[in-house]
């Protein structure tokens, strides 16, 4: 079993230090214990996914194992030598929303400030990315709050595309913080005509 990590210090990982990403279908007792640390600190670095404050661990895991029995959602975690340091959910539309069923999304995107600046967040979205194009996807969805510039610059080096603003996007310590709205096209959307 992993060591608890309090949520801002930063474990001492050697340079040449592992980083993997792994589609989960059920979470270790282990993974779920650093997948909380691993969020507590990016809430409390003000990297929450609609969270301002760390809500209490039982409130946590409930929330990390009701991810896992949604069918329409699958997790995936980054790891640094074997420690959870961030997740990102990739969610299929609605069984209903034949119109929009060729476009997934990207939710709840984190990493640990702890692992920061080591390319786990790239890893993360391109492992989704990739999964999205094997599930027939052909667009992404993402939302982040303009707070966020070093994953804002990510997504945009990543080819994602800025297609709206929310000015009222999150409320925190009494200031409204917008959001944006990115898509990106991972297949073509319209098949070649045959000739």
């Amino acid at each position: 079993m992993h060591a608890h990590i309090p949520p801002m210090m930063k474990p001492n990982l050697p340079p040449e230090a592992l980083t993997t990403i792994d589609i989960v279908e059920q979470l270790t007792p282990a993974d779920l214990n650093d997948l909380c640390d691993a969020t507590d600190a990016a809430i409390e670095a003000g990297g929450g996914f609609g969270w301002v404050t760390p809500p209490a661990r039982e409130v946590m895991e409930r929330y990390w194992r009701g991810v896992i029995v949604v069918p329409e959602r699958h997790l995936l975690l980054a790891r640094i030598d074997g420690i959870v340091c961030g997740a990102v959910q990739l969610v299929e539309p609605s069984r209903h929303n034949e119109a929009q069923a060729f476009s997934a999304g990207l939710l709840a995107a984190f990493i640990a400030p702890w692992a920061r600046g080591r390319g786990a967040g790239r890893k993360l979205t391109e492992t989704a990315e990739k999964l999205a194009l094997e599930m027939g996807y052909k667009v992404l969805q993402l939302d982040v709050r303009d707070t966020q510039d070093a994953a804002i610059h990510m997504y945009e080096k990543m080819g994602y595309q800025r297609w709206g603003v929310n000015p009222a996007y999150a409320h925190i310590d009494g200031k409204m913080i917008a959001g944006y709205y990115y898509a990106k096209t991972i297949s073509p959307v319209i098949a070649p005509a045959k000739g």
